[in-house]
């Protein structure tokens, strides 16, 4: 058997009675989470869902997204995971983008799910855990289809310069070498270890560095649908947790509510995983002195699946850096003209290997732009690299902002804004935030004789997008800074202070 399924297979024959999942009281070992997943890939086959077809995944951290996606793979079908407090809008154009014929959406959220779903013309089950239990329950279990490694398995939505999202196909390939490769190199994860489930399973680190991962080492995931430091301290001490993995804003998040017996309370913690933005190297040192384990720091995007780049725990680990390619991957740093840049000197990061993606869907331009007729995937990052081979991150070339971990896509935002009648021009940026890493921030300019106040223009797209995407802060101006092609100069506008409209 090949493919993502074989994994859970695997670790259900091995250990059927392992706890796999826990999220607060609820456990579900490995011989229940694969027979759920089997009776999910039997409600999607009388749902005339076939191997190839899209299936959406709308649901938060509990053991349901976990049996919902493997249930797509061992269907055959592509899961494209979503976010779950996406609104109605872009929950169409995620179901429409990739065709999807079903999504599985989270009970709380049904109203923003079944408008989004019945505009796409998609099945919507609502459900939650014990929901998605008794959806199936009659039903038998079957066989997870055989998949290629080539097949594509997952979608998941990045960034677009058209202000859309472009869906990152990754094949069944990409993401079981990436997650061997991970557990065996990096995390070193083994049966006996505990999972701590806290970054968005729809996120790709969590997806993969946290699901797939686990299921692979046949190791227990431990979930926290809602990040809360305090609740993940709890959880740690209560379930004996040994890897946490996180992005920068959650270290920061545990460091506040540290105390002297918080190292005491996390002894079982062997080791942490930092990715998603860059960590701040004096959050690195108070982290490991608070809680007394080691934070290896790596680098990735959704489009390598995401691992490439790890301080790899048996070998050397430098502080700021992103350090080495992993196994079977290749990265160099380029200049404008695609012409690879020595050592000391800066250029864009490119990855080549088996986690680089299929392309993106139906989007044949876009994925010529993105990976070299030779393999080589553009990042859009800047970095260097030091004469060790290690890795560091200088900059970003694109405008995303990563907002506490969250990708927020200034364009996506910006159409928003374009739609209120009073709007005349509008700039989304990211701003410095102390825990957050980067807050969304929005200029605009308005119409002649408008009235709309910037209170507003933040309401406004708060109705219209998720909660995370929203800019906090918005200001009025005449107008916005221009170069000479007329195009607009993000980095000229002047960010006033006390702006704030929360």
């Amino acid at each position: 058997m090949t493919g993502l399924s074989a994994n859970l297979v695997a670790s259900k024959d091995r250990n059927p009675d392992r706890i796999a999942l826990r999220c607060d009281d609820l456990q579900i070992t490995y011989g229940e989470f694969d027979a759920a997943a089997a009776r999910v890939a039997t409600l999607l086959q009388q749902a005339d869902i076939e191997p190839g077809d899209r299936v959406g995944v709308m649901l938060p951290n509990t053991p349901a997204f976990a049996i919902a996606f493997y249930g797509i793979i061992y269907r055959g079908a592509v899961a494209v995971p979503m976010n779950p407090l996406l609104k109605s809008r872009e929950v169409a154009f995620y179901l429409s983008n990739t065709g999807a014929k079903a999504l599985f959406a989270a009970t709380v959220f049904a109203e923003e799910a079944n408008a989004g779903a019945a505009e796409a013309g998609a099945t919507c089950w609502l459900v939650d855990d014990a929901g998605l239990a008794e959806l199936t329950a009659d039903l038998p279990g079957q066989a997870p289809v055989q998949r290629a490694d080539d097949d594509v398995a997952v979608i998941l939505h990045t960034s677009g310069t058209t202000g859309k999202p472009k869906g990152a196909m990754l094949t069944h390939g990409n993401l079981s070498r990436n997650c061997e490769v991970s557990m065996r190199t990096l995390v070193e994860t083994g049966p006996d270890d505990v999972v701590m489930g806290c970054l968005p399973l729809f996120h790709v680190f969590g997806l993969t560095c946290g699901l797939n991962v686990s299921v692979l080492a046949g190791a227990m995931l431990t979930l926290i649908p809602r990040f809360d430091p305090r609740t993940a301290l709890e959880v740690i001490e209560r379930d004996h947790v040994t890897v946490f993995e996180g992005v920068p804003t959650m270290y920061s998040a545990l460091l506040s509510v540290a105390d002297d017996t918080s190292s005491e309370a996390t002894r079982s913690l062997r080791t942490c995983v930092s990715g998603g933005a860059a960590l701040p190297v004096q959050v690195l040192n108070d982290f490991e002195k608070a809680f007394g384990c080691t934070v290896l720091e790596g680098y990735g995007l959704s489009e390598s699946s995401p691992a490439a780049a790890f301080n790899h725990p048996n070998r050397e680990r430098k502080a700021g850096s992103i350090g080495t390619p992993i196994e079977g991957v290749e990265m160099r740093l380029v200049d404008l003209d695609g012409v690879e840049v020595p050592p000391g000197q800066t250029g864009e990061i490119q990855i080549r290997g088996h986690n680089v993606m299929k392309g993106y869907w139906n989007l044949p331009d876009a994925t010529k732009a993105t990976i070299t007729e030779d393999g080589w995937l553009n990042t859009g990052d800047v970095g260097r690299v030091d004469e060790d081979g290690y890795f560091y991150i200088v900059d970003r070339t694109k405008d995303m902002i990563i907002r506490g971990g969250y990708n927020v896509y200034p364009r996506e935002i910006e159409e928003v804004l374009y739609e209120h009648p009073e709007v005349a021009e509008a700039a989304v940026i990211g701003v410095p935030h102390d825990s957050l890493g980067e807050e969304v921030a929005a200029a605009v300019a308005l119409k002649k004789d408008a009235a709309v106040t910037a209170e507003e223009l933040r309401d406004y797209v708060k109705a219209r997008v998720a909660a995370y995407k929203y800019p906090r802060q918005v200001w009025l101006v005449d107008a916005l800074p221009k170069g000479p092609t007329g195009k607009v100069q993000k980095r000229d506008i002047t960010v006033p202070t006390g702006e704030s409209t929360g």
